[in-house]
């Protein structure tokens, strides 16, 4: 005879406390609470976790300038290229704020420096556009286009 193991029943109130657990989360990202949003990560909580706008953790983390959080998170496992609702990249996001270090990070992880961040803008587009020509001088070293390819 084999048995089935059921999952117990989850309560509304723990529910309600998981959703406040994940916002929480997000702002640690935000503000660069690394220590707290680790112990979170290493009980369980989804290093990808992302907002109703689809922003992930390592998004805002990046896009806010904290750099010892994103190392965490790539540290973690952190997705370089999950897109926010609006098809935008860390990377993008970092390109458009001219933080170097953090490009640099995101680029030794594997982040793609011609990934399409909406309308097939590129992050070096982004630099350009908003003046950033540290960032651009290093997103071209890794061979960045203003444009993602066409497939």
């Amino acid at each position: 005879m084999s048995s089935v193991s059921v999952a117990p029943e989850v309560s509304v109130q723990e529910l309600q406390r998981y959703e406040e657990l994940q916002v929480q989360a997000l702002d640690f990202a935000r503000q660069g609470e690394v220590d707290t949003l680790v112990s979170m990560l290493d009980a369980g909580l989804p290093v990808n976790l992302s907002d109703e706008k689809g922003n992930t953790l390592l998004m805002l983390a990046s896009y806010n300038g904290q750099l010892e959080t994103t190392r965490a998170l790539l540290e973690r496992g952190a997705d370089t290229e999950q897109r926010n609702d609006r098809g935008q990249t860390p990377l993008g996001g970092v390109a458009f704020k001219g933080d170097c270090e953090l490009a640099k990070l995101l680029l030794e992880y594997g982040a793609d420096v011609n990934a399409d961040n909406g309308g097939g803008k590129a992050p070096l587009l982004f630099a350009t556009m908003f003046g950033r020509f540290k960032m651009r001088r290093l997103l071209k070293l890794h061979e960045a286009k203003m444009w993602t390819p066409k497939a």
